[in-house]
């Protein structure tokens, strides 16, 4: 009898941290209960047209096949006689509702070339809806059902939401509709390849192919994000996420509805990430800002005076962190306003006007470099740092559109520990914040002795139809 008080006592202790640790889990029904109505499953179809002449069924030979495809696939046999060269692709996605007269926010990719927008809400009513805009470069599209007194979503603000805090996504994964996955905020302002636009939340919640365009609630069931992207070797979830914030997503929303497009910010420059070697061949103390590679000649920011080298640190009193947030903060500048950019130059910092121009629909940005042309002037032997360099010709520097500088022509040995490829042309050389244009080889070798020592040195490079800035370091650095 002991025994069995003393077991019943002890399994009672064990249970008291499992139903208190209950007690904190967040419980998820309420705001399901609520804001589930919210969400709609989208389905889309495009009808996808075959080609004449194309290539022969694989049955075409074998009459019993073709036969038994008739009976059992009528319709679906191509190159057939009598049957249509298309099909219809159909996809699937989510979305979520703004207004009770039937706008919804979804992704541009879900409703991207679709012939047919079909909204099914979750009492089973359906809509066909009218694509009143899309965006892709921040990949939101707003969509329209004729329908009325639909519930609508709770908008929240997503510069309040916090790494850490429980979040809800609802949505259609794989057409299962409604389904509720919860996880948290891994990060907040992630960057992603090919996204300069976006300042995307990172979550661990579980997100699959249907989910898209499908809303990221918080605990207070407000939307705060719109489910956009996964990071996947499976195609399935692996607990990264990627939600595009509703701040911007409402700005996007109310350019479509007002124009039917978005305008955006451009100054007409290239730029890359201040490294650490960058941040001390600029003699700047930190790396941080945006390190201008290129300027547009007749851009607005050739305008304001803003030279290849300056390394933007505040753009209208905002701080660039980092280079990708430039983008982000002029795209969301309308053109016209006139901004103020703080830029890092020759060790001191200066203040420039600038009015914002507009970022063409497509991308503007379609300069060719022509190509190398003429004989080459014959190639150096490979200097100390492996590097094998040629002067350009008149005839290759007027097709080149440059006044100076040498060809890489090699890299040997593997070189100086740099980003140096066969191709590039090198500009200029920057050494404590000064920068120099290369017009000789004798003065660039004279230069690299400094590097030969275990130095360093930034050089201005022309790579295809960009510049950019590259660290040349010792080989005993590595």
């Amino acid at each position: 009898m002991k025994k069995f008080v003393v077991s019943l006592a002890l399994a009672c202790c064990a249970a008291l941290p499992l139903q208190a640790y209950a007690r904190d889990l967040p419980d998820f029904t309420e705001l399901v209960e609520k804001q589930g109505a919210t969400v709609v499953n989208i389905s889309t179809t495009q009808v996808i047209k075959g080609r004449r002449g194309g290539p022969q069924f694989p049955f075409d030979g074998d009459d019993a096949t073709q036969e038994l495809l008739r009976r059992f696939f009528p319709g679906q046999i191509p190159n057939h006689p009598g049957v249509p060269q298309e099909f219809k692709n159909r996809s699937l996605g989510s979305g979520f509702i703004v207004s009770a007269d039937g706008h919804i926010l979804t992704n541009a990719h879900v409703v991207d070339g679709a012939d047919e927008v079909l909204v099914k809400l979750t009492d089973k009513r359906e809509f066909k809806a009218k694509v009143l805009g899309a965006d892709k470069r921040t990949d939101v599209a707003l969509i329209k059902i004729e329908a009325s007194n639909l519930p609508v979503a709770r908008l929240g603000d997503s510069v309040k939401l916090k790494v850490g805090e429980w979040v809800v996504a609802i949505g259609s994964p794989f057409g299962f509709e409604n389904t509720v996955t919860a996880g948290i905020v891994s990060a907040k302002g992630r960057s992603l390849a090919h996204e300069n636009y976006v300042p995307f939340i990172q979550t661990d919640v579980a997100i699959n192919p249907g989910n898209s365009g499908g809303p990221l609630f918080n605990l207070k069931g407000e939307v705060i994000g719109i489910n956009s992207q996964i990071y996947s070797r499976s195609g399935g979830s692996m607990g990264l996420s990627f939600a595009i914030p509703i701040d911007l997503a409402i700005d996007i929303q109310n350019q479509l509805k007002a124009k039917g497009k978005v305008s955006r910010g451009r100054l007409g420059i290239g730029i890359q990430e201040v490294s650490k070697e960058l941040a001390e061949s600029f003699n700047l103390g930190k790396p941080q800002g945006a390190l201008v590679a290129s300027v547009e000649k007749g851009s607005v920011a050739d305008k304001a005076g803003i030279e290849v080298g300056d390394i933007i640190l505040k753009f209208d009193g905002r701080v660039v962190n980092e280079s990708a947030d430039l983008p982000r903060m002029v795209g969301s500048t309308r053109p016209g306003n006139k901004s103020v950019v703080q830029v890092w130059r020759k060790g001191t910092t200066r203040d420039l006007g600038v009015t914002v121009g507009e970022l063409a629909d497509e991308d503007d940005n379609k300069t060719r470099l022509a190509g190398r042309s003429g004989k080459p002037a014959e190639p150096q032997a490979a200097n100390r740092l492996g590097l094998v360099l040629a002067v350009p010709t008149a005839e290759q520097k007027r097709a080149l559109g440059i006044q100076h500088g040498l060809i890489v022509e090699d890299v040997k040995n593997g070189g100086a520990r740099s980003e140096l490829r066969s191709g590039d042309i090198i500009l200029s050389a920057i050494v404590k914040g000064s920068q120099t244009d290369i017009k000789s080889l004798a003065q660039f070798n004279d230069m690299l002795q400094g590097v030969e020592k275990g130095g360093a040195m930034t050089l201005l490079v022309r790579r295809g139809d960009s510049q950019t800035f590259i660290t040349l370091k010792s080989p005993s650095d590595k």
